[in-house]
């Protein structure tokens, strides 16, 4: 049935972040606080049991190794904790930029109107050929960037070319439509933005060189946390990659921090924006006779978002019979401009 089948998904999910990051609590809570949005104890449970069951599987019968299996070397001392604060806005700030870049790449790629959605692939090829030769130390999932980062005292032009070529690429790669992910390249740019961020403070000696691993670690949580808007899921996370709870309160205000920037800028968790945006993709492309009644959310992802009914390009026999907009309906007509949360029917 339609309940067993979400468990089994939410399990395999589960099982293979558990698997991935050597992290079974990250990977259970994970699918209560981006998929399920709800406690549960059967999901708890399912989820819960197959992240261990792949963990152990992994470690001990395959013996493989955590993607990222960072170590820190000091603590934070206390009289470093304010450089958590600008560092927790900032990393809110360009997490929801990176929301909204890589929403919207799919539109801009629609925008290339000589060129079939099946071949948008060959523009990511052609451009990650070039920096496959010049510098291919930044282009991969992820890991090991961030592995590179916490090896070497990097210069900041060095830093903020990565910063750059990791965000601009990780969009343009996704937008493209060729299978892949955003989980591992969001900490490997957090870590990149971390990286950075303690290099310029050390640079204007704000904190001795040996704490700028502890700032790349808790940026890949704060980082994760504002994107995902999973900020319990980015704390565990990064505390079972570190094998250690002694840093778990500089991991709770950057986390937390970067999380209440995004959200008060109006970001909403990219992984439901992502799937509203193909779940509405789906059901425009859905023909007209088949269906008896449709109600959708507009998102903010939506390619409607924002325009006049007259002016969408509505699927040929559908017919639009009302919009509802805080707790209202209004008789659609072609002079009603669509916002995001809007219902129509």
């Amino acid at each position: 049935d339609v309940q067993r089948w979400r468990l089994m998904i939410a399990a395999g999910a589960s099982a293979g972040l558990s698997a991935a990051f050597g992290a079974p609590l990250a990977g259970a809570m994970f699918i209560l606080e981006e998929v399920a949005h709800s406690f549960s104890l059967l999901l708890w449970l399912s989820a819960l049991s197959s992240a261990l069951a792949a963990d152990l599987v992994s470690e001990q019968v395959f013996g493989l190794k955590p993607v990222l299996d960072v170590v820190y070397t000091h603590t934070l001392p206390l009289q470093y904790f304010w450089l958590l604060i600008p560092l927790g806005i900032l990393l809110g700030l360009l997490g929801r930029l990176y929301q909204v870049v890589t929403l919207n790449m799919p539109r801009l790629y629609s925008k290339i109107p000589w060129l079939p959605r099946r071949y948008h692939g060959g523009i990511m090829l052609l451009l990650i050929w070039p920096l496959g030769i010049l510098w291919p130390a930044v282009i991969g999932g992820g890991n090991d960037v961030i592995k590179l980062l916490g090896t070497h005292r990097w210069t900041l032009l060095f830093l903020l070319g990565v910063v750059l070529v990791r965000f601009i690429y990780s969009a343009i790669s996704f937008g493209s439509g060729v299978p892949g992910g955003i989980f591992l390249p969001i900490l490997a740019l957090g870590a990149a933005i971390g990286a950075l961020i303690a290099t310029l403070a050390v640079s204007f000696h704000l904190m001795p060189n040996m704490y700028i691993p502890n700032l790349i670690i808790v940026s890949m949580a704060g980082y994760f946390a504002g994107i995902s808007k999973s900020p319990f899921t980015a704390i565990i996370l990064i505390t079972e990659m570190v094998g250690s709870i002694i840093h778990l309160l500089p991991l709770i205000i950057v986390a937390l921090i970067a999380y209440l920037m995004v959200d008060w800028l109006g970001g909403s968790p990219i992984y439901n924006a992502l799937a509203s945006q193909i779940a509405l993709k789906n059901q425009i492309s859905t023909p007209a006779a088949k269906l008896d009644e449709l109600t959708i959310t507009i998102s903010p992802a939506s390619l409607i978002a924002g325009k006049e009914v007259r002016g969408v390009d509505w699927p040929a026999g559908v017919i639009l019979t009302s919009v509802h907009r805080h707790n209202r309906e209004h008789v659609a007509n072609g002079n009603i401009t669509l916002a995001v949360g809007d219902q129509i029917k």
